[in-house]
């Protein structure tokens, strides 16, 4: 898990090699991050430190540089970009890279440097011979969504480090409220540190307090109102939506959105789909299917597909402009009132 990973690192437990790969750009810039922190003193980056792109540098010369004993220091740290012969992608530049040496340097890695491959692709070819053997000698994080289990652990952490604890509830509320992206989350839980000081504890009423909403986390609440038939709370959301200049088409996207999840999830747990099933089906954080299953059993299928119906008639009415935009959504919210 890549969080034990981090805390090898942050312990200075580095290993000889590593492959960062995965579309999650977040956990493979925090894992670099984190080694360049724990590896170099400030003093020794410009003597120690290279970052190599391999779509224009041959892999050999950047092993030569990893083979280069440190100048004053102990460890030298390679960090090697876009290693696109570890996937079935043809390289659009005239790079020949002579694979046979870092096979060779796979098998007795130099001891006084840190090699990393940083591959932001969703898919290794895992038929090639090197992709393989990077495989078996390097210290893999798959850069992939965090579960809702890990990304809860990940906020514990991230408060940790900042000497503050956080509770619970107020992880529950921080997930609802601004969403599931890393780099959001992590400004937010380095904002809450900070309020709460250190050695003290996030509570719940912080979080509620001063936690930016996310567009997509807005129309949640606002869903969340229609759901328990509160429509007039519906309709504050909204307006506070337009005050904040937000656009009505966009909210009507992230509103439709919102309701093709919840009949996608409805239908897919109907299957038999467990929630982590239903995540890797759909492509989306589990956290937002456990959230769109709690709002499902709210709604009949009549009800959804009617709704669905009724936004898609809005957006078709919104870009050939039948009504005032600002309206249309209106009149669909007073018509989930009598839904």
């Amino acid at each position: 898990m890549v969080l034990d990973i981090w805390k090898k690192i942050s312990k200075k437990q580095v290993d000889p090699v590593y492959l960062l790969y995965g579309t999650e750009a977040f956990l493979i810039n925090e894992t670099k991050q984190l080694l360049v922190d724990n590896v170099l003193e400030e003093e020794e980056k410009d003597f120690n430190f290279s970052v190599y792109d391999l779509e224009e540098t041959p892999i050999e010369e950047a092993l030569e540089d990893a083979e280069t004993f440190p100048f004053m220091g102990e460890k030298r740290l390679v960090i090697l970009q876009n290693p696109l012969f570890l996937t079935s992608e043809k390289s659009k530049g005239k790079i020949d890279h002579q694979l046979a040496k870092l096979e060779s340097y796979l098998k007795q890695p130099a001891p006084y440097s840190i090699l990393v491959f940083s591959a932001p692709y969703e898919k290794l070819d895992e038929r090639k011979k090197i992709t393989k053997e990077l495989k078996r000698n390097a210290t893999v994080v798959e850069a992939k969504k965090l579960t809702e289990q890990e990304t809860k652990a990940w906020v514990r952490e991230r408060a940790v480090t900042h000497g503050s604890g956080i509770e619970n509830d107020a992880i529950e509320l921080l997930l609802a409220l601004a969403g599931t992206n890393l780099f959001m989350l992590t400004s937010e839980i380095d904002k809450l540190a900070l309020y709460a000081g250190e050695n003290q504890l996030i509570r719940k009423e912080m979080v509620d307090h001063l936690t930016a909403r996310s567009l997509e986390q807005t129309i949640f609440s606002l869903v969340d109102k229609v759901v328990h038939k509160n429509v007039e709370a519906a309709l504050r959301i909204y307006y506070d939506l337009l005050k904040q200049n937000e656009e009505p088409i966009k909210i009507l996207a992230v509103l439709t959105g919102q309701f093709r999840l919840i009949y996608q999830v409805k239908e897919l747990a109907r299957k038999g789909y467990g929630q982590q099933q239903i995540a890797g089906t759909l492509k989306i954080h589990p956290y937002r299917v456990k959230l769109a299953a709690g709002q499902a059993g709210a709604f009949s299928d009549e009800e959804l597909s009617r709704i669905i119906m009724l936004l898609a008639d809005a957006d078709y009415q919104m870009k050939t402009g039948g009504m005032k935009k600002e309206m249309l959504i209106e009149m669909i919210l007073f018509q989930m009132k009598g839904r």
